[in-house]
């Protein structure tokens, strides 16, 4: 048995993938299995991955025929993980050389999941995730504060508890996020290590493309509210999500607001759809009374005002180039 596996689900990835398996193959900790779920692509990535597994007998390479989303992808690769510990490593991302080693050291008989050091990377520039210092919390405190995202979603976690909760396939982008906030509650303890994962910002990533999976975010928000409803993790942690869905909404709606004209009439029709349909779910009396107040962000008693605000809010803002 493996100490940790890693999953590294692939698509298109061509460019960086070299820097982000050398990263596994160059680890301290020697004991890992990678496992790497070719997506579908269509680039050089699957080619790259045959040479990787020729080299390194720890590669394991899994090829999906047609691209099913991260979540999708994982979940496959999950299947066949055999690690005391799994973690995930996109493949446009890359780990420090001893990220691995500190992690798997960081886990005690009362820890559950630990934390790596996340570094965000914009070409040159290097920031740090901006989460208030901390050695160890309870996994409640982790699910309260991962709703709002006060501490980031990349970690180590036991094989049990992940494959208790697998990767939530509600969407085809961002509903993995919810599987992190799940982890973090089942766990008793969460620990963070001073292991570095350097997440890459690039324009060709999901979140930064104009494409109508950005709506995506709306339908993943759903699923989150219904799990912790069926959890019963209480009205407070409910108002507090609900909170976060309202500024969400009003985030994807200014992404509507700015790039409709570069959607398909179709895909803009759905978008509208989504976000009219999203606005009626949430539970105004949840609001913070702050928030609710701002202009730009009142619920407004009609769709028709709510709409008439977001533009001339967002409107604004473009004349301000904010």
């Amino acid at each position: 048995m493996p100490e940790v596996s890693v999953l590294v689900a692939v698509y298109n990835a061509a460019g960086f993938l070299s820097e982000c398996l050398d990263s596994l193959l160059g680890q301290t900790l020697r004991d890992i299995q990678i496992i790497c779920i070719d997506d579908g692509s269509t680039d050089a990535s699957p080619e790259l991955l045959s040479d990787y597994a020729r080299r390194d007998p720890r590669i394991e390479v899994i090829r999906l025929d047609e691209n099913g989303g991260q979540a999708h992808a994982r979940n496959v690769g999950l299947q066949h993980a055999t690690g005391r510990f799994i973690c995930m490593l996109d493949a446009d991302d890359w780990f420090a050389p001893d990220a691995l080693q500190l992690m798997a050291a960081a886990f005690d008989d009362d820890t559950d999941c630990v934390l790596f050091d996340l570094v965000s990377v914009y070409g040159d520039r290097r920031e740090p995730y901006p989460m208030a210092s901390f050695s160890t919390m309870s996994g409640q405190e982790a699910f309260r504060l991962s709703l709002t995202w006060k501490i980031h979603g990349l970690y180590g976690v036991r094989a049990d508890i992940h494959r208790r909760y697998p990767y939530d396939e509600s969407c085809r982008a961002y509903s993995d996020d919810n599987t992190t906030r799940l982890h973090y509650l089942a766990s008793r303890q969460v620990r963070r290590c001073p292991g570095v994962y350097y997440y890459r910002q690039h324009d060709s990533s999901v979140t930064h493309q104009v494409s109508v999976r950005r709506f995506d975010y709306l339908r993943a928000n759903e699923s989150m509210r219904r799990q912790m409803l069926q959890l019963g993790v209480g009205q407070p942690l409910l108002d507090l999500y609900e909170n976060h869905r309202w500024l969400n909404l009003i985030d994807v709606y200014m992404f509507y607001h700015r790039h409709a004209r570069q959607l398909s009439p179709s895909d803009r029709h759905y978008g509208l759809h989504e976000l009219r349909r999203v606005w009626s779910t949430i539970d105004r009396r949840a609001l913070d009374a702050h928030t609710a107040a701002k202009f730009g962000y009142r619920p407004c008693r009609s769709w028709t005002l709510f709409r008439l605000q977001e533009w001339l809010y967002f409107t604004l803002r473009g004349l301000l180039g904010r």
